[in-house]
């Protein structure tokens, strides 16, 4: 498979694979924004509910994420597909691919779509999980305490408020609370630096990783109650929140990989 540095033009390697700028987040958020468009119009046509699939990617993440961290560590070669942009486009397909084909057995022989997504992530994730080579046990420790910590609050908070009764709104929190988790130890313990624009821009106010949580908890909570009272059509609000939880999980357990497999 041909590196970055062979394949694009450099125009297009300095643009959009050398890190994140305000101008590719911002093409990529367009690009997310079309393609959950595409998405809402797709799954209206297959007609299933997008909350219904949400635990059912978790293996698809861990494959995509893992992918990452493998490139991250040298163990994968930082080609054109397995870094941003192209390792999403190649992780967004395989997992509509691998849905469609579910989808259809769910309608020919009844096999429910959930059970054999879940079975196609986890055959694909199951490689690179092998391919690590060595656990940071200590920063895995650390990690798994701060989002329990977090996750915790929100369960205790969900006796409160119906926001958070909610299974699929917990699963959101608690996705962005490990993606917190992973950064805050990464960064704070371990000397690692954020890439993402903003990100940065409050760790130079703060000096300090916790920040994370404090704005992933402003955003995500007022993002889960607009769609929850804002949102009627039920497949957009499902999509929307499968959006944001794959938001969520997928850099989180990104960083997390990354962190274990690191010496």
């Amino acid at each position: 498979m041909p590196t970055v540095d062979t394949f694009l033009p450099e125009i297009i390697q300095s643009t959009f694979f050398s890190g994140y700028t305000i101008f590719n987040t911002v093409v990529y958020s367009l690009i997310l924004v079309l393609f959950i468009i595409a998405i809402i119009r797709m799954f209206k046509k297959i007609e299933i509910d997008p909350e219904s699939i949400i635990f059912s990617l978790i293996p698809f993440i861990i494959w995509g994420s893992s992918t990452r961290a493998l490139v991250d560590n040298g163990i994968y070669p930082k080609t054109v597909f397995l870094i941003t942009p192209g390792l999403y486009i190649l992780v967004g397909l395989t997992t509509i691919a691998s849905l469609l084909f579910c989808i259809y057995l769910y309608n020919r022989k009844n096999i429910d779509y959930r059970y054999s997504l879940f079975l196609i992530g986890a055959i694909l994730a199951i490689p690179n999980l092998i391919l690590i080579p060595h656990l940071n046990i200590q920063a895995m420790i650390y990690v798994f305490i701060a989002w329990l910590i977090f996750t915790c609050i929100f369960i205790a908070v969900g006796f409160a408020w119906d926001l958070f009764k909610d299974k699929i709104n917990l699963a959101i929190i608690s996705a962005h609370m490990f993606d917190a988790s992973s950064t805050f130890i990464a960064v704070d313990f371990f000397n690692y630096s954020e890439q993402h624009i903003l990100s940065n821009a409050i760790y130079s106010l703060t000096d300090t990783a916790l920040s994370m949580y404090i704005l992933k908890i402003i955003v995500i909570v007022a993002v889960i109650y607009i769609i929850d009272q804002y949102i009627e059509d039920e497949t957009a609000k499902g999509l929307l929140k499968l959006a944001v939880f794959v938001l969520g999980l997928a850099p989180g357990m990104r960083n997390f990989l990354t962190l274990a497999i690191a010496t």
